[in-house]
């Protein structure tokens, strides 16, 4: 995960620009023809990557193929996504967003810094049981280089100053103060993600659309970890 405290709350949404015309003489702005319209494209072309993914695996993946589900022409995904790649990094950084509000609900749920610290791993886990095929794209090695999506690379960013700061918050309470926090980031995220994949990957068996089941196991593990959780 990375560096930096943040407070662990959720950012309010950027409000909406509106574009209201003022004034009834106005004539209404007309298509031009041949012009392509769709009420949400970028929305569109992400779910329906998401659904391929989904069913047949990140490297199915094709722009053509998004465009040929969403109902709209080969040319139209290029509007928002330059490459293949592009799109893939979009539902990266929409899983990270996702993951991150995950973890922040499970930590503002709690007021002692052991159970936030805990809480938030577990958050992790599920997430990764409940999504698979987006988490897989989230950590997939076609998009290390997160110098290339510098956006992704922020949401990422976001994620693990999450946790370090509940890292922080943990040791301002008395827990392994002496250790380094940005260590204990990286150990904490080792050893959840070390934990989703596998339970994905079937090497711990467990019912995945159980996901009491899967907490179960999270709980345990976290306990070994995180010395003063106790659930």
């Amino acid at each position: 995960m990375l560096l930096m405290s943040t407070p662990c709350y959720a950012d309010p949404g950027m409000p909406e620009k509106s574009h209201a015309r003022t004034g009834n003489s106005a004539p209404a702005l007309r298509k031009p023809k041949g012009s392509y319209h769709h009420g949400n494209l970028r929305r569109a072309l992400i779910d329906a990557a998401l659904a391929l993914i989904e069913k047949e695996g990140p490297a199915s993946l094709s722009l053509r193929e998004v465009a040929r589900r969403a109902g709209v022409s080969t040319a139209a995904p290029y509007r928002h996504f330059p490459s293949r790649e592009a799109l893939l990094a979009a539902v990266a950084e929409e899983g990270f967003r996702l993951l991150g509000d995950e973890m922040r609900r499970a930590i503002a749920a709690h007021d002692d810094a052991p159970r936030c610290l805990g809480e938030a791993g577990i958050a992790y886990v599920l997430f990764a049981a409940a999504h698979p095929s987006r988490y897989n794209v989230m950590l997939s090695p076609e998009l290390a280089d997160r110098t290339a999506h510098p956006s992704l690379g922020a949401a990422e960013n976001d994620t693990r100053q999450l946790l370090l700061g509940a890292v922080r918050d943990y040791q301002e309470a008395g827990w392994m103060s002496s250790r380094d926090p940005g260590e204990m980031v990286i150990s904490a995220w080792s050893s959840v993600h070390g934990l989703a994949s596998l339970i994905a990957s079937g090497h711990i068996p467990v019912e995945s659309s159980d996901p009491a089941q899967i907490e179960v196991i999270a709980r345990a593990v976290v306990r070994s970890l995180v010395p003063g959780f106790d659930d």
